[in-house]
Parts: C-alpha cells; structure tokens; sequence
C-alpha cells in the first residue's frame, strides 16, 4: 500500500517536472537555437550568458531554500540510504528538482532524471516516517520512490526498479528487501506519468524495429562497449575537476554556477547540440533528418561531429554539474552514449560497411540505443539495469544481444570511473547491513519457542500493591501481567511498581488496575524474533505477553533477555565453528582474548598492555624469581604459550623460556635493561 503511494506521488511529480522541463525550453533555449541541427560554431551572446542565467537562479534558490545540499540526485538518495537510517528530507529535493528545470531551460548541461530520483525517495523516506516505519523499512520504501521517478520520467517501469535497487552498489549487487516495492512503486507511477504524456511512446522512435540478425555485427558492438567505459573516465575527470575548483568559490555556493553556466555557454557557441536535455539532436542522428540529411556530408565529417559533441557534452555537463548547479549526471550519461553510438556508426560507414552487415544502415542506427545503455552502465554500474532501461526506453527489443555485450564491457572497463562515489562495494560494506547476520538469525527463529508459562507473573485486576511486592524475587527485572477471564487488559512493570511504593502506607489500598498500562501491544506464537525486538522498543516494554490466535487468549511472556541469551548462544556456535573451519583465523581470537584481558584489569590499559620477549636474564627462571615489576619495571599479568593459548592468571613458579610471549603492563618508567623487543 505504502509503495503505491509513493508511486503515485512520484509519479505525478515526474510528470510535473517533465511539464516544466516542456515549458522552459521552447520559452528559453529554444528561442535562439534549434538543439537538433548538426550546425557547429554558432556563436550568439544569449547562448553564451543563458546557462549562466539559468545557473544564477538556482544556485540562488538552492543557496536559500536548501543550504546544505550536497551532490546531484543518486548522491542524496546513496548517501540517505546506507548512512542516515533512509532519512531523506523533502525541502532539498523539491528545491533542487525545481531548480533544475531553470539549468536545463536555460541550456545547461543536466539532467532531470537525478533530481526526480531524488525527490521521489524522499517522497518514499518521509511516508514512511510518517507512518512510523522502523530504519530498515524506511530505506525500503526510499528505494521504492527512487524506482517510480526513475520509472515514470524514463518510461521504464521495470528498468527503473532494477536501477534503484542497484544503484546503491559498486560491484553487481542487489538491495533485495526492496526489489517487490521498489517494482510496485516504479509500476504505480509509470501509471500515474503516463497518462499526461501518452502511453506507447520511446525515447527514440523507429527503434523498436532495429535487430541483431548475424554475428559479425557484433564487431561494431564489440568497440563500441569499451569506447563507452574509456568516456567515462573523461566524464568523471570533468566533473570531479570542476567541483574541486568550485570549492575555492570563498563567497558562496551560489558564485560557482554563474561560473560554471558561463563555461558551459562558451562550449554551446562551439557546439550547441550540448545544451539539449530533450534528445532532439541524437533521434535525428538516428534518422537522418537533419537539414540535407545524412548525404549532406561525408562520413568522416558526421563521425567528427558525433565526436565532438561527446566530448563538448562531457565537459558541459562537467561545468555545470560540477560547479554545483542542480541537475543530475543520467540524462546527460545517455545523450553521451548515443553520441557515441553514432559515432561508431559514422566510423563503419566510412571503412567497409558492407563488411559487417547485409544491411549497414539498420547495423548503424541500431548502435545508437545501445550506446546510451552503455555509458549508462560505466557512469552509474549498473549493467543489468541499463539493458533492461534501454530496451524499454526505446522499444529495442531486438537488440538485447549487443545490449548485453555492450553494457558488461563497458561496465568491465568503466566501473572505476563511476559517478556516484557515496556508492559502497556490496551490501556486505554496507552500514545499512551491519547487523544482517543478527537480524537474519532473529527472523527464523519465532515467538513460540521461546515462550514460557509464568504463573507467578499472572496478577487479577484486584491483586494488591502488597501482593505483588511479594512475589518479587531477588535480581529479577519484574513484569506482571494483569489478566481478567483469560483476557490481557494491562501490563506492569518497573516504573510502576516504583511509582506506587513511593505512596507511603498504600500497599494494601493500590490495585493492579491502579498501575496497570493499558491497551499493552501484544505478541502470536508465529511473529519472528525480530518482529518482538521492534514492538518492544517501540512500546518501550522489557517483556510483552503472547497471545493465542484468536488474538486475545492469554499463553505466556517473552522477555528481551531470553532473546538476548538465544542470540549469545547462536553467535558462540557460529564462533566454534568459524575457527574449526578456517584455523587462521585463531589468531584473532587470540588477539581478541588478550584484548578482553586487559580491559579487565582497567578500561584505560587496554593500550598500555604489550606483548614481550622473554628477557635473556629471564630465560629459565619464574616470574618470582625474574621480579619483573622491579627489574623490568611491567607487571606481567599473562603468558602467551606457544600454541596461541593464554595462562591467566600466570603460573609465577614454571619456568620461562624463549618460546613464551609475556603480556605485561607498564608500572613505572622502565629501567635501561627493560626488554625493548615489543612485537
């Protein structure tokens, strides 16, 4: 229900950015160039000021609305996820996602996709606390947000789910908990999207009829996923060098855009198909209808171009992305990528096409789909999610083959220059996962078998304060239950009990109903472990009672320690076994007793305890005959066999030798001939 609703508000908060984003261009950058024509060097004083304009107005709006803002969209939900509890706050996405949409209007190198991401976690982080959801469900549901933006404003409802659930990684790993509600949500919303921008449309058209019909076609492909993964590292160098410069900006967050906006129109003079967010310029690539079409020129002349304008849009999107306007890095990944797919395509046509392909000209439109899903993979590592985006996003359907291809070897060469760097190796690096053994552990074990009868817990309504006082026993946290004909109606516990006995002489006058708390929340046989930790915490309870199917019978108690006891007793079995599996690691129980040893002793020693030689003028005699303490000035407060083991306390009349390791405490400044072979 709650991934559903955070698809529907995702979704039609795609949908109005996307309006926005329709509104803006053709009222601004549209005005003064056409982003679909394959003319270069069109220098015009709006196009070089427009992006610092653009830039100008949402640092300031970012500057004031959302201070603390930091990184592009996937940042913010990374960042959120593994290391705030899936806390992400509205104020900064909306300011950022409205912001965005005058960077991009203005020709900005950015893309909306980033800050819709952004916003729709935080739309999934803030639902669930509002429903009081626990840490680890609110991440869920900031992944299920994530998946509807990116579902809804891509068009690619299964894409966007894999994506999100993916994104949070370096290495090929999945967030599972969230893989059915981020799907939920990403379906939800792509339903709520669409029907403003009408369904059955693509991000390219005429590519759902292109497919991989012979082998040697994937020669074209075979380049393509490598020059894809080597882009990226030029993408990353653009982007990291400008954020290092625009952190010297002493007087404001908001200087750098203008900045960054002003470089970036400078390149747009050079090359304006940089400054279209909408993929104009790459679906006539595509089709060849730019003005004379593809004949106009020789391959080599498009194959330059196409050249050109991957690399100007790195660097664009670099200055602007990087200089801190809002934006995010998505869109302009898969512009990128068509360029370069184009590129490869200009490339075949001017060597031997008829080389590759019956049909060169299907062999170099269909390379550009598949470049966009490439240089998607590299910059966010996500190479499973980019096949399947790019397949829904353009209706590609035929060409998963040099899909796959593409995405896993650019992937394998570009992963090390991906954009995201709040991304972790795998969810077992992962903060949000630090406690997966224990938590998994508490899941598959249930209430029910932990559950005990305990009479002398069991009070009537009447049972007086006296009463209960005796049925205290010595170093027992007490917890009564108060039953009434089999039926719980409140529960009694240490502030309580505390509460009444502070009333002088009222021992015989105060009741359980009295004291009770009412309406207590209450356990079944089948709930996990798990599932009990949280009701006690969120209830504030120590012990909570567990009642019968129907709900409402009366069965017996569950107290936290008995978990708390199960969970040490499963983690020294899972020990034994570790060490009787792999011997090496021995040494760091070893290391683990000694350290326990010494905070023992006093908690601030733990640092002072030292392992030593055995001095020469100790050899062959006992720690009484040795007196360390005066001759050597340590206290020795163990000895370290030679078989790992530790003899605490020392025997103080075996003899030592060479073999021995001495764990010993600093008493005093050591005399000169104090042994100095620490190890």
């Amino acid at each position: 229900m709650l991934a559903s609703l955070a698809g529907i508000l995702a979704g039609l908060a795609a949908a109005g950015l996307e309006y926005g984003l329709h509104v803006g261009s053709t009222h601004l950058v549209g005005r003064f160039t056409d982003l679909g024509n394959a003319g270069v060097a069109n220098f015009r004083i709006a196009i070089l000021f427009l992006p610092a304009l653009g830039g100008l107005v949402a640092g300031l709006a970012v500057w004031f609305l959302a201070p603390r803002l930091e990184g592009h969209g996937t940042d913010l939900l990374i960042r959120g996820f593994h290391h705030k509890g899936g806390k992400l706050g509205l104020r900064g996405p909306i300011a950022n996602a409205v912001a965005a949409v005058s960077v991009i209007s203005c020709g900005g190198s950015a893309g909306p996709e980033g800050p819709i991401a952004a916003l729709g976690a935080a739309i999934g982080s803030n639902l669930g606390r509002f429903f009081s959801l626990t840490p680890r469900e609110r991440r869920v549901m900031l992944v299920a947000g994530c998946g509807a933006g990116i579902g809804a404003i891509f068009q690619c409802p299964l894409g966007g789910a894999l994506f999100a659930a993916s994104v949070l990684y370096r290495e090929s790993d999945y967030e599972s908990d969230a893989v059915v509600p981020a799907f939920v949500a990403s379906v939800v919303g792509y339903s709520a999207y669409m029907p403003f921008w009408g369904y059955g449309t693509h991000l390219l058209r005429e590519a759902d009829k292109l497919a991989f019909t012979h082998p040697l076609e994937l020669l074209p492909f075979a380049v393509l996923g490598p020059l894809c993964g080597l882009t990226c590292g030029l993408f990353r160098f653009s982007l990291r060098s400008t954020e290092r410069l625009a952190s010297r900006f002493p007087r404001g967050r908001w200087i750098a855009p203008v900045v960054g906006g002003l470089a970036t129109g400078a390149i747009a003079c050079l090359v304006p198909q940089v400054m279209d967010g909408q993929y104009v310029f790459i679906q006539k690539a595509m089709d060849g209808s730019f003005a004379g079409g593809l004949d106009a020129h020789s391959w080599v002349v498009w194959a330059l171009l196409f050249a050109s304008v991957a690399i100007a849009k790195c660097l664009a999107t670099g200055f602007t992305i990087g200089s801190g306007a809002p934006g995010g890095v998505l869109g302009p990944s898969v512009f990128i990528g068509g360029a370069l797919g184009a590129f490869v395509g200009a490339l075949m046509m001017t060597l031997s096409p008829e080389a590759f392909a019956a049909d060169p000209e299907n062999l170099r439109r269909a390379l550009i789909p598949v470049g966009m899903a490439g240089v998607l993979s590299a910059s966010m590592r996500v190479p499973l999610a980019a096949v399947v985006m790019a397949v829904e996003m353009t209706g590609g359907y035929g060409l998963i083959v040099p899909l796959m291809l593409v995405c896993v070897t650019s992937y394998v060469v570009g992963r090390r220059w991906g954009l995201n760097d709040q991304q972790v190796p795998t969810s077992a690096e992962s903060p949000a996962h630090a406690g997966d053994l224990i938590v998994h552990m508490l899941e598959m074990h249930t209430v029910g078998e932990l559950v005990r009868d305990n009479p002398n817990g069991v009070v009537q309504p009447g049972t007086t304060l006296n009463e209960l006082a005796g049925r205290l026993q010595p170093g027992v946290q007490p917890t009564f239950v108060v039953v009434e004909s089999d039926r719980i109606v409140g529960l009694i516990s240490v502030p309580e009990i505390e509460s009444g006995l502070d009333s002088s002489g009222a021992g015989s006058l105060v009741v359980a109903a009295d004291m009770m708390t009412p309406h207590v929340p209450t356990l079944r046989r089948d709930d996990s472990l798990y599932s009990a930790l949280s009701t006690m915490s969120r209830s504030k309870q120590s012990a909570l009672p567990v009642v019968g199917d129907d709900g409402k019978r009366f069965i017996g108690m569950i107290a936290r320690s008995q978990i708390h006891k199960l969970v040490r007793h499963q983690l020294a079995d899972m020990s034994k076994h570790l060490f009787e599996e792999h011997a090496g690691l021995a040494a760091i129980e070893h290391e683990d007793d000694v350290y326990h040893l010494a905070a023992q002793i006093s908690p601030g020693s733990v640092a002072r305890v030292q392992r030593l030689l055995v001095p020469i003028q100790a050899i062959g005699k006992s720690l009484r005959e040795a007196d360390f303490r005066r001759n050597f000035g340590v206290h020795v407060i163990a000895i370290e066999q030679p078989d790992g083991s530790v003899q605490c306390p020392p025997d103080v009349d075996a003899p030592l030798n060479v073999r021995c390791r001495l764990l010993a405490v600093s008493t005093e400044t050591p005399a000169p001939d104090t042994p100095s072979s620490a190890e």
